[in-house]
């Protein structure tokens, strides 16, 4: 028995438990295991999955394998660790919620920027979702773990503004049904790099996740097989010749789909690390600009966007429902350090 079999031997009489578990298909070809599982799991690196496999936690049939294993048709894939699954149970937490509107069949939220929306992905408490478990905990008739109840879509964590909670099914497959049939109305307000030529514009590109950063949604083009079809609508609302606030319109809800489309056409959410807005893009060569748009990052550290309208068809009533939120303090006050000194600029 060599070294490497020694060490699988020890992995082995770890107590290991399952993560993530896939059968490759019949048609799989022979590819290593770290490039079969990265391409698999979103929210991980493959220098991650490596250091796993190094550490006997990832198997294939029962049985941890390296790296360079070669995956092949029907072998089943396993991520083993070596502690339980985290219970993603939501359960209710007091915090605070801004009710903008609320009846039995929904409740329309104005989310701050730094909540998470619903747990996962390291963030397994203090999501709103646990906040409206605890504004629902005496209506008996809601579950917050029943997937029929609760979001009906999403906005990312350091995004701001309005969502739609459903509090029945029957809300929640009624508003499912706009959203898919993109009869709702959504608008976003953004801070983004640049001056545009053109007062207002389109842009269409398929939205998936970034080959080079699973954290990331990269751009491709509409006709491919990559990604899912995403449209954006823009609107100039004030230009400051180094940003422009726009505003824009949702045909579809992408993940990332605003941050993405704006970076693929050359502007940036201005304060948006993620997609290279964190650094000076546009502007003066000057200690003074540099410091002005480091105080800037400093009003709003983190994307320069928000949720400001929604609207949708109640499903009770029938009736139009439209909501608007005001920009938040961090982005008024952003815009307004623009609007002062840069007021003047085309």
């Amino acid at each position: 028995m060599n070294n490497d079999d020694n060490e699988l031997l020890d992995f082995s009489l770890q107590q290991l438990y399952e993560h993530f578990s896939i059968t490759a298909d019949k048609g799989q070809v022979a590819v290593r295991v770290d490039k079969f599982l990265f391409e698999k799991l979103q929210h991980s690196s493959r220098n991650r999955i490596q250091k796993a496999a190094d550490a006997g936690f990832v198997h294939v049939n029962d049985k941890p394998v390296k790296s360079n294993y070669k995956v092949r048709p029907g072998d089943v894939v396993c991520l083993m660790l070596d502690r339980p699954h985290y219970d993603t149970t939501i359960t209710p937490e007091a915090i605070p919620l801004d009710i903008v509107y609320e009846d039995e069949a929904l409740m329309v939220i104005n989310k701050p920027a730094g909540m998470v929306v619903h747990p996962g992905c390291g963030n397994f408490n203090g999501t709103l979702i646990n906040a409206v478990a605890w504004h629902m905990k005496d209506v008996a008739s809601y579950d917050p773990n029943d997937p029929q109840v609760g979001l009906v879509h999403r906005i990312d964590k350091d995004t701001s503004g309005l969502l739609v909670v459903a509090k029945t099914p029957e809300a929640k497959t009624h508003l499912g049904v706009q959203f898919f049939n993109k009869t709702t109305h959504r608008s976003y307000n953004a801070l983004v790099w640049g001056n545009f030529v053109e007062d207002s514009g389109r842009i269409e590109g398929n939205i998936g996740r970034d080959p080079k950063d699973r954290l990331r949604m990269a751009v491709f083009p509409p006709d491919s097989e990559t990604g899912k079809p995403a449209v954006t609508h823009y609107k100039v609302m004030e230009r400051w010749g180094y940003v422009t606030l726009v505003e824009c319109v949702l045909e579809t809800g992408r993940t990332h789909q605003i941050r993405a489309h704006m970076k693929h056409i050359g502007h940036p959410l201005f304060a948006d690390e993620r997609y290279g807005g964190m650094e000076i893009l546009r502007g003066e060569r000057t200690a003074s600009y540099r410091q002005f748009v480091n105080n800037a990052f400093k009003l709003c550290p983190r994307q320069a966007l928000h949720a400001r309208t929604l609207g949708f068809v109640h499903p009770l009533t029938g009736k139009q429902m439209d909501f608007t939120s005001p920009l938040p303090d961090d982005m008024e006050a952003l815009l307004e350090k623009w609007r002062r000194s840069y007021g003047n600029s085309e």
